[in-house]
């Protein structure tokens, strides 16, 4: 028999021997149910193990899967946000601030004709930096002392071949995977997305599936979505829903729809859609701001530019192709 940590004894599930002679039970990495003295033990054990430590490993993953996180939160205003297109990463700080707050930043600068590079949380500024040499070293010293976003920053430059680094999609994965692994979720998304489309290595769809699950564990909206449209695909219609719910209650229009649609083919109740329905907006109640609202329309339509001279404009710009490493930081 499987003697399991529940009946609180702690003997080697093979030969029986204990910890009070001495010996140190390791319990099995993937059930952690049983325990055992050595390997050899633990092979010999295997044949009788193997169902049920297969039976729990996969509840102890759904446990972990599906359990909802805490969306990251802007460190000036502490508000959530849902995905990295609403933030902006900052080289000097190394803080991920959302466009809210760095859109008040620039439009007090506009207004007053101060430094458009002005950083929303320190408060440093662009020209700091007097070279795009100098950006990128300053980036990659942030994640050499642990930053997850410098890592994610970094892969993103090597994907594209900015910042006068060469385009190499290979070092780009290696930096998403590190950056995942100190916690960056976005970062498993995109690593997925590499592994799906074969991008600097060769595809692997298992694979992607798994930096999908660490990435909606991490509490990446978009890898959670992706994961419930698959199982939605594949006939799994309530684990389709229960990732659609948790990325809508975080505030995830395009899960939302999932839910639409697992309602209209039935798959999910009037009362949890209109449930879905409420969570969601009370999420995006939670998490706007005049600020924010200023930045969503000032990249969408140009409105809050309407009122800028020229002069304004062109120094917007210049500081804009800085930041997409375009021209020279020392040139603003």
């Amino acid at each position: 028999m499987c003697i399991s940590y529940e009946q609180n004894i702690v003997i080697c599930a093979n030969c029986g021997q204990g910890e009070e002679g001495g010996i140190n039970l390791k319990s099995c990495t993937a059930c952690k149910m049983v325990s055992y003295c050595n390997r050899d033990c633990q092979i010999a054990h295997r044949p009788m193990h193997k169902k049920e430590c297969k039976r729990r490993a996969a509840e102890l993953h759904d446990e972990a899967l599906f359990q909802e996180v805490d969306s990251e939160e802007c460190p000036i205003c502490f508000l959530p946000h849902i995905t990295a297109d609403q933030t902006t990463f900052q080289a000097c700080c190394g803080k991920k601030i959302c466009n809210g707050c760095s859109h008040a930043v620039m439009e007090t600068a506009f207004n007053t004709k101060g430094d458009l590079g002005l950083c929303a949380f320190c408060r440093k500024t662009c020209s700091s930096f007097d070279s795009i040499e100098a950006l990128v070293k300053r980036t990659y010293d942030l994640a050499e002392a642990g930053n997850n976003w410098a890592y994610f920053m970094l892969a993103g430059y090597y994907a594209q071949g900015l910042m006068g680094l060469a385009q190499d999609n290979q070092k780009c994965n290696e930096l998403l995977l590190k950056a995942g692994r100190l916690g960056c979720g976005d970062a498993y998304y995109n690593l997925g997305i590499s592994y799906r489309d074969g991008i600097g290595m060769e595809a692997d769809m298992k694979k992607a599936i798994h930096f999908w699950e660490l990435g909606a564990m991490k509490g990446n909206v978009l890898a959670r979505t992706k994961l419930g449209r698959m199982e939605g695909q594949a006939g799994n219609e309530r684990r389709a829903y229960e990732h659609y719910i948790i990325a809508a209650r975080a505030g995830y229009q395009g899960a939302l729809d999932g839910v639409k649609t697992c309602f209209m083919n039935g798959s999910v109740t009037k009362d949890e859609y209109t449930s879905a329905l409420r969570d969601y907006q009370k999420r995006r109640d939670e998490m706007w701001s005049e600020q924010r609202k200023a930045a969503a329309e000032f990249d969408s339509n140009h409105e809050s530019t309407a009122s800028m001279s020229s002069e304004q404009w062109n120094h917007a710009m210049t500081f804009m192709k800085v930041v997409n490493g375009e021209i020279n930081a020392g040139a603003s």
